[in-house]
């Protein structure tokens, strides 16, 4: 006598026991917070060096800008020395016309920059990732990033063998009947001098992240792109630069949150030979009355103020880049 026959639905019991997974489409579990810990306890402790460095070279030396409303005296200490207030501010509030030049000329420096240096790592960028060759990729980054390495007193002598005085330019012209030209020591120059010695320096090393961001950009949306007739004109300004715009609007805010520091060493080796009206910015400042001048109690405050300014820039500059649909530093 056979099997009686089947009928309905053959359905298969759900497998049981540790192996068995969540439904597919089923959200996972959260972690608790201190399973999270546990799980990342290693990565924890790698981490405490640079915690510690940053907390105690970067945290804690904030709670000395306390000498900004004081009267501060190194010999006798932070807690002996008298409490003035606002008097410290006087400078900024007045008017100093020292502290009215080495604003201006930060807010000049600082603009240019933004303006003429900041773009040429994203136009390095996109002509590296233009080329096919890996090796002369290579080749040509490693030329750019080189110069990242020198320290500026190494950029400014360079530049001063080059331009100066005695230099190589002027000697060629000496040579040949040709009369001199004054570029390092011409007060109206200098501002498109040191801009030329920052993108030197620096526009090939600034090209790393957007390298990186430019290879996560995904090569089907160029392939769709061709396919639809776009050119190489187009897919750049309608895949590439879309895709890399989250990155660009990031350091663009970071930028702008250390706008007012635009090179202390850099400028320092180069005012004598300019004057300080050309060249004094708020850094030489600071240095030049606190360290200098012993008046610690205003360059605190002017130090302060710079810092204030700086983490304001930041914040609405997040606000400006939220209203445009990105991320920016942090969230909403």
């Amino acid at each position: 006598m056979g099997a009686p026959p089947m009928t309905g639905t053959r359905t298969t019991a759900p497998a049981s026991g540790p192996q068995a997974g969540p439904p597919p489409g089923a959200a996972r579990p959260r972690r608790t917070r201190a399973q999270r810990f546990r799980r990342d306890r290693f990565l924890l402790l790698l981490a405490l060096p640079g915690i510690a460095v940053v907390l105690l070279f970067h945290y804690l030396p904030l709670a000395g800008n306390v000498i900004a409303f004081k009267d501060y005296q190194p010999y006798i200490g932070i807690s002996d020395s008298p409490w003035v207030g606002f008097a410290n501010f006087s400078v900024i509030w007045n008017g100093d016309p020292e502290f009215l030049n080495a604003l201006t000329n930060t807010l000049v420096i600082s603009f240019v920059q933004v303006a003429f240096v900041f773009p040429i790592p994203i136009a390095l960028a996109l002509l590296l990732n233009s080329l096919l060759s890996e090796r002369l990729k290579r080749l040509v980054q490693s030329v750019l990033y080189l110069p990242h390495f020198m320290s500026w007193v190494v950029v400014v002598a360079i530049f001063q063998q080059m331009l100066g005085n005695a230099g190589l330019l002027n000697t060629f012209l000496r040579t040949h009947e040709l009369g001199d030209v004054s570029l390092l020591g011409n007060p109206d120059l200098f501002i498109p001098l040191i801009t030329a010695q920052v993108i030197w320096k620096d526009a090939g090393w600034g090209t790393i992240i957007f390298l990186a961001a430019l290879s996560r950009v995904d090569t089907e949306l160029y392939e769709a792109s061709a396919v639809d007739g776009a050119s190489r004109w187009r897919q750049l300004w309608h895949v590439t630069l879309p895709s890399i715009r989250g990155v660009v609007v990031l350091l663009l805010i970071l930028k702008l949150g250390d706008a007012l520091t635009v090179g202390f060493e850099q400028i320092i080796l180069q005012r004598d030979s300019v004057g300080a009206d050309a060249s004094e910015v708020l850094d030489t400042y600071v240095y030049y009355n606190g360290v200098i001048g012993g008046d610690w109690g205003v360059a605190a405050a002017v130090g302060l103020v710079k810092g204030l300014v700086g983490l304001v820039l930041v914040y609405l500059a997040n606000k400006f880049a939220h209203l445009l649909g990105e991320s920016g530093v942090y969230q909403k």
